[in-house]
């Protein structure tokens, strides 16, 4: 008898920490937001940014914006539950800054320090963004299914499309530049910021288009979020700036659907061997 796939929950739910206290919360990392067996980054980015910002609520503080959230990537979590541990190690009045751990069995698998303040909501006075549709066009391609990191299940609760022409890895091609353009939304609710997060590291990686096809893990991920998204797609262009032996980086800017700038997320990560 097969199994059947669990219910798709909303990113709202499944990025809320459930406290116990103390500075403590847990919370269940959910197949259905995950890449293969393993936990997507930015969703566990989401996660610890949200779980700082509850941290600092159940100190009486004032409501606060996730501005900077920075992660090193120790050891991957699996799916089920995890324990969550706050340290709030500054207060102040333009910005707060929470360390957040993710243990499992004991054991820490990632640790970040986000910085917490008040999203801007006024227009930016300048800004240089990527030029792309405000929607996927009729040629972009859904991404679901098997790919080479493992199957992805993320599709369950967001719709991703790939712009073919900026992943020739697709077509068998190996030459194409290490660039990817995409759009994303959430399925059962509009993005917010905590989504924004996981629209910064939604992408293949961008050395598939260089023939490096596998499981790239990430070590250090930073990601900036830079005021609240509208309703609508987010669009994505990531670039890579240099491929040194196993080690790549990734530059995300994600863009809503009003033109603004919603987040910047860069990591560096181990490429396949290709």
């Amino acid at each position: 008898m097969s199994v059947p796939d669990p219910v798709p929950v909303p990113f709202g739910t499944v990025c809320a920490p459930r406290s116990l206290g103390d500075g403590t919360f847990t919370a269940d990392l959910r197949q259905e937001w995950s890449i293969g067996n393993h936990p997507h980054g930015g969703y566990l980015l989401a996660l610890l940014a949200r779980t700082a910002v509850a941290a600092l609520a159940e100190r009486g503080e004032p409501p606060a914006d996730p501005l900077v959230v920075s992660a090193e990537f120790l050891r991957p979590p699996a799916i089920g539950p995890v324990l969550l541990r706050s340290d709030v190690r500054k207060v102040g009045r333009r910005a707060t800054v929470v360390a957040v751990s993710l243990e499992q069995r004991g054991r820490s698998c990632v640790e970040a320090r986000t910085t917490v303040g008040r999203l801007p909501l006024r227009r930016p006075v300048w800004s240089d963004v990527p030029t792309m549709p405000a929607e996927p066009p009729g040629g972009a391609i859904l991404l679901a299914g098997s790919t080479a990191e493992g199957v992805f299940n993320l599709s369950k609760g967001c719709d991703v499309r790939l712009d073919p022409a900026s992943a020739g890895y697709l077509s068998g091609r190996t030459g194409d530049p290490p660039r990817m353009r995409l759009w994303v939304r959430p399925r059962e609710s509009e993005p917010d910021s905590y989504f924004a997060l996981l629209a910064g590291d939604i992408n293949p990686p961008v050395v598939f288009n260089l023939g490096r096809s596998g499981w790239a893990p990430t070590a250090q991920l930073t990601a900036l979020i830079r005021t609240r998204p509208a309703p609508g797609w987010l669009r994505v262009q990531v670039d890579c700036r240099a491929v040194h032996d196993a080690w790549f980086d990734s530059d995300a800017t994600v863009v809503d659907a009003q033109g603004r700038l919603v987040c910047q997320a860069r990591q560096l990560a181990l490429a396949p061997a290709g």
